[in-house]
């Protein structure tokens, strides 16, 4: 058996490269056999693993489908295909994290903030130089759909409060706190606390400067309910924030809220 565009096909002996092209993708123009660039003349043997791909077409929802079940398995990426998880927040944390679950194949993103994309942005959030001037939900939104189309990417170009924020997000699974802004995290973790009943939240406290990657965990304070960070370094006192810490600090938000879709909350 070959696998072939992440799906198995019968192997046949003597098959080549280009029999492959023929049968299943004629349009195909770059061939890999095993992870190699090879023509269409390579001699392929059972279980080899080939790719077939057309530069520039993009893969249809199923390709990118199978691909993800290939990597999560079926069950996994059942799940995760099902979920809506809500970011608040589009700086450093919440651009970082969108990226990283659209990248996993969770099926829906609410994602909400008012604010537009500036240079001094780009250091450390995930936009690019000609963003610059766009609000952070549109930039983004385009940057999401360019890695994978097939996730749906709900927008809210809106400052959030405590009404907002339970009208917005109120049927989500899991809910990532992305502010800077250190009043707006406890408004956040009171909501959610006081109004929000079995929504998984993971929030942020700590990622400022540049000490060790490994002082950043991620703590749960309820059933549910997680802070990610070293909960001491700040701005003030730290100076600055850096790109890699606050992205170790968003990959542990994306990380915890795939562990809370999938069933994991900590004992």
């Amino acid at each position: 058996m070959l696998i072939v565009n992440e799906r198995p096909v019968p192997f046949r002996e003597g098959m080549r490269m280009g029999d492959l092209v023929d049968e299943i993708k004629p349009q195909a123009d770059v061939l890999l056999l095993n992870g190699m660039v090879v023509g269409r003349d390579a001699l392929l043997q059972d279980g080899d693993i080939c790719s077939l791909i057309h530069t520039g077409e993009i893969p249809s929802a199923l390709e990118m489908e199978n691909a993800l079940e290939a990597r999560h398995s079926p069950e996994v990426q059942e799940k995760l295909r099902k979920a809506t998880v809500g970011i608040m927040g589009l700086g450093g944390l919440g651009s970082a994290a969108a990226v990283s679950l659209v990248k996993v194949g969770v099926g829906r993103l609410i994602l909400a903030d008012h604010d537009v994309v500036v240079l001094s942005n780009i250091h450390r959030q995930h936009y690019f130089i000609d963003q610059i001037g766009l609000r952070k939900t549109r930039a983004l939104k385009e940057t999401l759909v360019h890695i994978n189309p097939f996730v749906a990417v709900e927008t809210r170009e809106v400052k959030l409060d405590s009404r907002l924020i339970r009208e917005i997000f109120g049927r989500v699974d899991v809910l990532l706190e992305c502010f800077d802004n250190p009043a707006m995290k406890a408004v956040a973790l009171r909501t959610v606390l006081n109004h929000m009943p079995g929504i998984g939240y993971v929030g942020t406290s700590g990622l400022a400067g540049c000490a060790s990657g490994n002082t950043i965990l991620t703590r749960k304070i309820k059933p549910g309910i997680y802070i990610v960070g070293d909960d001491e370094s700040d701005v003030r006192t730290s100076g600055s924030l850096l790109a890699p810490r606050v992205g170790i600090a968003a990959h542990h938000q994306a990380n915890q809220a795939v562990r809370l879709l999938l069933g994991m909350d900590e004992p």
